[in-house]
């Protein structure tokens, strides 16, 4: 039996069993109160309001820059990627409150035109707020920083502004540039990919230097990247400030290769003794013709079952090379997750505007969750199982919460589910962002 609101199936064990939309105001994004704590313990989202140059006229404005830039944002968390989902969300009670508002939120067509809002002046603003964010977030003054920059391809379909070819990653792509420390992010630059995979990221780090130590003077900086930033201009100038150092991958050439093949000789030997991975560490002098000078590159003269696999590294920092190697070139790999949770968990490259700009600040708000979701996994999930837990897994555990929500006009009520499997987690970690 059927009618336009309620289904009978068959009964089970004697019981019947009956199906209807008659449950209320339900959501199953009970968890986004965590976001909303997290957001109001960093300030992040009212600052990065200050930065979108608003056009409208202020008497007829519905939605302000604030609410729907926390639309917009706690979505992309919570795990919606494209604008039509507002359309939906809009009138969910749980991402209402969250925002701060208690009526319809604004619809997939409002929200375009903020990103449309977005220019250059925009784009560095959001930036050195994003850089605020990682300066507050030390407790005391670092002793050493390691920033990580690395790029990542942004494939694009269709005919876009900065659309190009990219020969190694064979599609029309962009290339953004990140710029990590450790967990944190501060840079998300998206650039075009008919470039070096350099460009600009000697400027950007002259530029982070030059920022963090008027915070920090003493601070040591090291530039940490792969192959594709071995650039001389970068190390000249790292050369001639004071405590700033870098360790860059170098790709293998003729003249490297014969100044290191002492030490694969060994490597090669000892396994030919040993039948097993050897590993031997060293380093040369070694200077490009496009150089001015020569510098120091650590060798890893590593030999396999398949043969001699050296690898390089260039570097003025003084430590011992295998050390430096294996506890201080490698943690770099590191990154690649942080780029992971970006794109694979926060749509990062859901750069799909024609328009530059607008895809840049899209970039942009996929950050701006990623640090929203990283101040819970640094405030308040700190010495539990999920201290290092990624940010899909966060919104899995954490946030995507079944709720009934209760409101009227005295209070609003969230009735999360009993059956919860996290929900000591849960409490402790709102408790945290609460309490600071």
């Amino acid at each position: 039996m059927c009618n336009s609101s309620k289904i009978e199936l068959k009964a089970q064990k004697g019981k019947k069993l009956e199906v209807s939309f008659e449950g209320g105001d339900i959501t199953s994004d009970g968890g986004a109160l965590l976001l909303q704590k997290a957001d109001e313990r960093t300030g992040l989202l009212k600052q990065v309001a200050g930065c979108i140059k608003d056009p409208r006229r202020a008497a007829s404005c519905v939605h302000s820059v604030i609410h729907m830039l926390r639309q917009r944002v706690y979505g992309i968390a919570l795990g919606y990627e494209d604008l039509n989902d507002h359309d939906t969300l809009r009138d969910d009670i749980a991402i209402q409150t969250t925002v701060g508002a208690e009526k319809t939120l604004a619809s997939h067509s409002t929200l375009s035109r903020l990103e449309h809002w977005s220019d250059r002046d925009t784009t560095l603003q959001i930036h050195k707020v994003m850089l605020d964010q990682f300066i507050g977030s030390f407790k005391k003054a670092p002793t050493e920083l390691i920033l990580d920059f690395d790029a990542t391809d942004d494939v694009i379909h269709g005919n876009q502004e900065g659309a190009y070819y990219h020969g190694y990653y064979g599609n029309y792509c962009f290339l953004p540039l990140y710029v990590t420390c450790g967990d944190k992010l501060l840079v998300a630059y998206l650039r075009k990919s008919n470039q070096d995979q350099a460009k600009h990221a000697w400027a950007i780090f002259s530029i982070l230097v030059k920022e963090l130590r008027k915070v920090w003077p003493e601070v040591r900086i090291i530039f940490r990247g792969d192959g594709g930033f071995c650039r001389h201009k970068l190390f000249s100038w790292c050369e001639r400030q004071e405590n700033v150092f870098y360790v860059v991958g170098i790709a293998k050439n003729k003249r490297i290769l014969e100044k290191a093949e002492p030490m694969m000789t060994q490597a090669a030997m000892q396994y030919d003794h040993t039948q097993e991975k050897q590993r031997v560490f060293g380093e040369i002098i070694y200077g490009a013709e496009t150089w001015k000078c020569e510098r120091r590159v650590i060798v890893k003269a590593e030999h396999l079952e398949k043969g001699p696999n050296p690898r390089f590294v260039v570097t003025n920092l003084p430590n011992d090379p295998k050390e430096l190697y294996e506890n201080v070139y490698c943690a770099r790999g590191e990154m690649e997750n942080r780029i992971k949770e970006q794109q694979l968990d926060l749509y990062a490259d859901r750069t799909s505007c024609h328009e530059w700009w607008p895809n840049q600040l899209r970039l942009l708000l996929s950050s701006l969750a990623y640090i929203l979701l990283e101040t819970i996994r640094s405030s308040a999930l700190t010495g539990t199982k999920m201290a290092q837990a990624t940010a899909g897994t966060i919104r899995l555990k954490l946030l995507k919460i079944g709720a009934v929500i209760l409101r009227n006009t005295r209070r609003i009520r969230f009735l999360l589910s009993s059956s919860h499997p996290n929900q000591d987690l849960f409490l402790m970690a709102l408790n945290r962002l609460v309490s600071g």
